[in-house]
């Protein structure tokens, strides 16, 4: 009989992940001791550095491809931390190849199908929360984000009081704005600042002045909403 054969597909979701090898030295132990495990040879490798979300992987593409031309069983080392990613279960379900996961390899078509489905559930359901919250805010009168707000207090200098609070105003409005997300964010399991940046990026919900969210961002926002909620109190 002869002996499997593997290609391996692994992930990283940053460049820096990527050139440092965080995350991808364990997928390849896992794949490798699975390997071992089922008297398999990997025959090639093929790695993507980007974001999970993206629906273009020119890597699982080509290893897909490797697969069918070699006859070969794709292999990858977690896939349930692809399960909320349904473009990839649904490239995977519907590619014609033999695959398995070394953390489910119990996994089927029907599993993976099954999880697609719930994946873009999901995202469905937090884009229209996120699209709710900022209608109910907009309803409110709620003016998100005032990108010109820092420029225009260092230009009031120390006389402008009236600035200072306008825009400490729309900070705050910003925050509350914030919190059901925050929340949200929260009761998935994601509680570092570095998680909750990373999340809200994904979500697609910018700073109040329009950029990407870093661990600065998010320690600030956090800090204003419980100073906020002990002003409450």
């Amino acid at each position: 009989m002869a002996a499997a054969r593997f290609v391996a597909y692994e992930r990283v979701s940053t460049a820096r992940q990527g050139k440092s090898g965080l995350g991808l030295e364990a997928q390849r132990k896992a794949i490798d001791a699975f390997a071992r495990q089922r008297g398999a040879t990997v025959l090639a490798r093929f790695t993507e550095v980007e974001s999970g979300r993206k629906a273009d992987r020119p890597q699982l593409q080509a290893a897909l491809t490797h697969s069918r031309l070699t006859g070969a069983t794709l292999v990858i080392a977690k896939l349930d931390r692809l399960s909320r990613n349904a473009a990839f279960l649904l490239t995977l379900r519907d590619s014609g190849v033999r695959f398995i996961a070394c953390d489910m390899p119990e996994a089927n078509d029907l599993t993976v199908g099954i999880m697609a489905l719930v994946a873009q559930q999901e995202r469905e359901a937090i884009s229209r929360r996120t699209r709710e919250a900022l209608a109910a805010a907009k309803a409110r009168g709620v003016k998100l984000g005032n990108p010109n707000g820092a420029a225009a207090l260092r230009r009031a200098g120390e006389g402008g009081v009236a600035l200072r609070k306008a825009v400490a105003g729309n900070a705050d409005a910003f925050a509350e704005e914030l919190k059901p997300v925050v929340e949200d964010i929260r009761t998935s399991g994601i509680t570092s600042l570095r998680g909750m940046a990373a999340e809200l990026n994904a979500r697609g919900i910018v700073t109040r002045r329009n950029r990407r969210w870093h661990v600065s961002n998010v320690k600030n926002l956090l800090g204003r909403l419980a100073e906020m909620g002990r002003e409450v109190d």
